[in-house]
């Protein structure tokens, strides 16, 4: 018998704490499908979320981030159209320059309330969640 399981990734909001008002970073990506993303990836076996986190923010913004929470799970399984992923999302802090690294086409740093509109897979939805949180300090609903 065998199993088909999502595969597990990780998502990673930065907040850019040396700048005033916490702006993110976010990654034009190098590789379909197109668009703006939080940076992130695939976890590798034998690694944990967090290792991974830290990881694939090293590697497609070249910041060395602090995990200061997981904040949501997001397992739709038409979140990415490549195949059924789900996502741990962290919250994360870093200081410097970011810069666009490994599948990264482009990097951008952004307020929560200036995003760019052709945000991937369902990016879109994990930072209105996100803004939500931060202004009102309340998780987003389940389902």
């Amino acid at each position: 018998m065998s199993y088909r399981n999502p595969v597990p990734t990780v998502d990673i909001i930065i907040e850019l704490m040396d700048r005033p008002y916490r702006p993110i970073v976010l990654i034009e990506r190098l590789n379909p499908p197109f668009g703006w993303a939080l940076p992130g990836g695939f976890v590798d076996y034998g690694e944990s979320v967090e290792d991974a986190a830290e990881r694939e923010a090293a590697e497609e913004t070249g910041l060395q981030v602090k995990l200061t929470e997981q904040f949501q799970v997001y397992s739709d399984p038409q979140r990415d159209p490549r195949l059924h992923t789900l996502s741990v999302v962290f919250l994360a802090t870093a200081k410097g320059d970011p810069f666009a690294g490994d599948d990264a086409k482009n990097l951008g740093v952004f307020e929560i309330w200036d995003l760019p509109s052709n945000l991937c897979f369902d990016h879109d939805r994990i930072l209105r969640d996100y803004r939500y949180f931060r202004e009102h300090g309340l998780r987003p609903k389940l389902g």
